[in-house]
């Protein structure tokens, strides 16, 4: 643009495309701002609408008009259009901005851009923790979830959407049982051995550690009637997983903000507690002389161990009671038949239950007991269930972390953090007292169970390979599975206790 006088003009090449924008509208703050090369009586290019003295009307700002309007009296004079005032002339710069805006606007109304933005946020979640080391340090669902809280406080997606309402009503009942296909209770009790008891002591020890540090540490800043919903939360995750955690976060309808803040502070005190528990435990199958003779001998394949709860290796390879493989076929069949387990569960629970009850945990009582008497028929699909939920999952976090507040979130966090890590720490003091001192367990056992009630399946097997405990990441595997089988109705036990206990 040329400049002369302190206006500045636009170039004369410019003039040429004007006759083509009869009228292009912009949504602004203090009306609309067109372009109109046809408007009549005024030189002037730009035009804007004043809620102060005339509100329908588009008038030219070049009429010197007494318009006292806050925005008008804000303007800027550093683009001007030849003939008006500096406080009747809208900003050009601005219009970028006010463009972007209501761009966004529209798209946040959008379900298919914000349910693309959903899909995009769990993939990068789960790609971040399979290429970086700063995604496996968070796992996928902080980064998720981090990545989901950014783009939404920066306001690209909205707070509130149909699609978070539909990820939570649909999609998590269905993640629940096709996490759930490869829980037969009947493995679990027989190719476990002493870690199925070293497994239920950890778990005894979580409840233990919820009882002593919630009344310490109550959570208030949390907000009313909260603190002990997280409670909960944290107790689940700390006997099964995220699986159990997402599943009580949803049943108590904790909010978008603290499952953050919860998510983002557990993780920290998780990765630091399997940090001590590396540390402390002896590397091999010979060094603990009180090894109990019940664990299972036989040494199973750890890619089929794995591919239970790794999305990555799931695929193509065999489990004894058949084919792993995810294709179309088994796809569909787990798809249908958690739907199934949903739709019978939830029927049951309208049924025998209050109105209002949340059908999870009957759903999860309902796959347990179909794998445990169906378990061929369940292996076969068990890879693309477990495919299709952990992408479920991941799209439970991104929602959660784009219905969170930044703010609130880094205001609740310390206070989460102080919480699970006395819960945690509470629970190693009780599992290794009691199941050192009266079933005299080998500590490779307490730590693995400790792994697999905390972490769930996957790092449980993960450190019995990297220990070289060879024998014992079947085992470890399974013990992790009956914590997602079990742990969401323990912690749900539990509220009616914490709201009875008295606190600080």
């Amino acid at each position: 643009m040329r400049k002369h006088c302190g206006t500045v003009y636009p170039p004369i090449w410019s003039t040429l495309l004007l006759p083509l924008l009869f009228l292009v509208v912009f949504e602004g703050q203090n009306g609309v701002l067109a372009f109109s090369p046809l408007h009549p009586g005024a030189n002037n290019l730009l035009y804007g609408r004043h809620p102060c003295n005339i509100p329908n009307r588009l008038l030219p700002l070049g009429n010197n008009l007494p318009c006292r309007a806050k925005g008008c009296a804000a303007l800027s004079d550093s683009y001007r259009i030849r003939g008006a005032s500096s406080r009747q002339t809208t900003a050009l710069s601005a219009i970028p901005i006010r463009m972007a805006s209501s761009t966004l606007k529209t798209l946040h109304g959008d379900s298919t851009f914000v349910l693309t933005a959903i899909l995009w946020l769990s993939t990068f979640g789960i790609s971040l923790e399979k290429r970086t080391t700063l995604g496996k340090a968070l796992s996928a669902p902080l980064a998720t979830m981090a990545l989901a809280l950014t783009v939404a406080n920066l306001g690209i997606i909205p707070f509130e959407s149909p699609i978070y309402a539909m990820t939570n009503r649909y999609l998590i009942p269905l993640a629940v049982p096709m996490l759930l296909f490869d829980s037969d209770l009947k493995r679990v009790v027989t190719d476990t051995g002493s870690l199925l008891l070293a497994f239920g002591v950890g778990a005894v020890a979580t409840v233990v550690g919820t009882l002593v540090a919630f009344p310490l540490l109550p959570l208030t800043s949390m907000g009313p009637n909260v603190g002990w919903r997280v409670a909960c939360a944290l107790a689940a995750r700390h006997i099964g997983g995220a699986i159990n955690f997402v599943a009580v976060a949803e049943t108590l309808n904790i909010s978008g903000s603290a499952v953050s803040a919860a998510i983002a502070a557990d993780n920290v005190v998780v990765a630091l507690y399997f940090a001590f528990l590396f540390a402390m435990s002896p590397e091999g199958e010979d060094d603990d002389d009180n090894e109990s003779d019940n664990t299972q001998t036989e040494q199973p394949q750890s890619t089929d161990a794995i591919s239970v709860v790794d999305p990555e290796s799931v695929s193509d390879t065999s489990s004894s009671s058949g084919s792993s493989n995810i294709n179309l076929s088994t796809l569909a069949v787990a798809i249908s038949v958690a739907s199934t387990l949903v739709a019978g569960g939830r029927g049951i629970t309208r049924w025998i239950l209050p109105p209002g009850t949340s059908a999870l945990p009957m759903i999860s009582l309902l796959t347990v007991i179909a794998a445990t008497l169906r378990p061929n028929f369940f292996a076969r699909i068990r890879s693309a269930g477990t495919a299709l939920g952990i992408v479920f999952i991941q799209m439970f976090f991104a929602t959660s972390g784009a219905a969170g507040s930044l703010r609130l979130v880094l205001q609740q966090a310390p206070s989460l953090f102080v919480f699970s890590a006395l819960q945690i720490a509470v629970h190693y003091v009780v599992l290794v007292t009691l199941g050192r001192g009266l079933f005299r367990l080998p500590f490779r056992e307490l730590h693995l169970a400790s792994n697999a009630n905390v972490g769930g399946p996957t790092t449980a097997a993960a450190m019995a390979q990297a220990k070289q405990w060879k024998r014992l990441v079947l085992p470890a595997l399974l013990v992790g599975i009956l914590g997602y089988a079990t742990a969401t109705a323990i912690a749900l036990s539990l509220g009616p206790i914490l709201l009875k206990l008295p606190t600080r």
